[in-house]
């Protein structure tokens, strides 16, 4: 393990500030950084998949996070207008082995460092990525920062602070205000805003008229908006997090019985809460384009982004049928419940980046909806 008094040392280019990654065991990289001049602490995380980093580093899910990748050549064909998932950069930080200052691609109008500093996101480069990789599957996640100060005194400070996980990282990210996107269709869908992808909604007004609402939109106002169906989308954080469960979950199960519902992802793990199951904290999660899953006898590979995972034995004693699981580690990626029209899977069918072999399920919303 390379020690915060010797860090291990790549060549940097002329002109770039040496840094840091400083991770919360002592563990520390030394590198160039890119992006934002400045420091950031938050939970060091890991995400696999050749392409797709405009996308990761827009996704609300990463809110909290110093995201690594594992593809050892990022920004490449740069960033695009089309697809960003939500209008700022979200990660706190990016590490990669090597960044393309100068990328090419017709549609390419900015390279990732640039992208990142207009949000104030550092990024730090030059890093061995794969070391760190093994180093988080090892010992699993854990707090860190991106510095270009003294490690010894950063590692002090990524100590004392407290886990982004200990804040209502969903109230960072959801919508302030309520939206509608009227599409001329025969069913309206309330879509629960947790901190969303942009393709979620996309998909969804595909089939309904939309209204993306706040997190903690209470019942009444819920009721309000006269829904055909509920939607609970993805976002950052503790699912079971106090004040997660005394809004969305606890005004979902004063609904449960009204409406037909679908969760993606966080919105699947609040769901399995509503029903009185448990989740908790994977070692360093599943964040990535390749993912597999088995779904009605049939293997798909999916687009992933959690950290947390439902507990498979309180899913059933809380009335769930686990419906798909994770074929790397057998986790619960899938439920419905055995009376109410109500499902939700773990993984991203809206995909962005990624298969989108199992975009099906939105309309198997659609004919749930239908069928009520």
């Amino acid at each position: 393990m390379t020690s915060i008094f010797n860090p291990s040392s790549n060549t940097r280019k002329v002109g770039q500030m040496k840094g840091y990654l400083v991770l919360e065991d002592g563990r520390v990289f030394e590198g160039r950084v890119f992006g934002a001049k400045r420091e950031v602490l938050g939970e060091v995380v890991f995400a696999t998949g050749m392409t797709g980093y405009q996308e990761s580093l827009t996704d609300p899910s990463y809110c909290g996070q110093i995201l690594v990748a594992s593809y050892p050549l990022i920004g490449n064909y740069g960033i695009n207008p089309n697809d960003s998932q939500s209008e700022k950069v979200q990660v706190w930080g990016y590490v990669v082995k090597e960044e393309c200052s100068a990328p090419s691609h017709r549609d390419s109008n900015q390279n990732v460092s640039d992208f990142i500093a207009q949000s104030d996101v550092p990024g730090i480069s030059g890093i061995d990525t794969r070391a760190v990789i093994r180093h988080i599957r090892n010992f699993g996640t854990m707090k860190g920062a991106i510095s270009s100060e003294n490690p010894e005194r950063v590692l002090e400070r990524i100590r004392a602070m407290r886990h982004p996980e200990e804040s209502n990282l969903v109230a960072n990210v959801s919508t302030k205000s309520i939206k509608r996107f009227e599409e001329g269709k025969e069913k309206t869908v309330a879509l629960f805003d947790c901190g969303l992808k942009s393709n979620i909604v996309a998909e969804l007004r595909k089939r309904f008229n939309v209204v993306q609402i706040p997190f903690d939109t209470p019942v009444e106002k819920v009721r309000e908006l006269e829904p055909d169906g509920i939607f609970i989308s993805n976002g950052p954080g503790n699912p079971a997090h106090p004040e997660m469960l005394s809004s969305t979950v606890a005004t979902l199960d004063k609904i449960k019985e009204d409406y037909p519902m679908m969760g993606i992802c966080l919105g699947h793990q609040l769901l399995s809460l509503m029903f009185g199951a448990r989740t908790y904290k994977l070692k360093f999660g599943h964040r990535g384009i390749n993912q597999p899953v088995k779904f009605e006898d049939r293997v798909y590979i999916t687009s992933q982004n959690h950290g947390f995972a439902v507990d498979a034995a309180s899913a059933e004693d809380a009335g769930l049928d686990i419906t798909v699981t994770n074929l790397n580690d057998g986790t619960v990626e899938g439920m419905r419940h055995t009376e109410l029209p109500i499902f939700s899977v773990q993984f991203h069918p809206e995909a962005h980046p990624g298969p989108h072999d199992t975009s099906f399920l939105f309309d198997r919303f659609k004919k749930t909806m239908e069928s009520v």
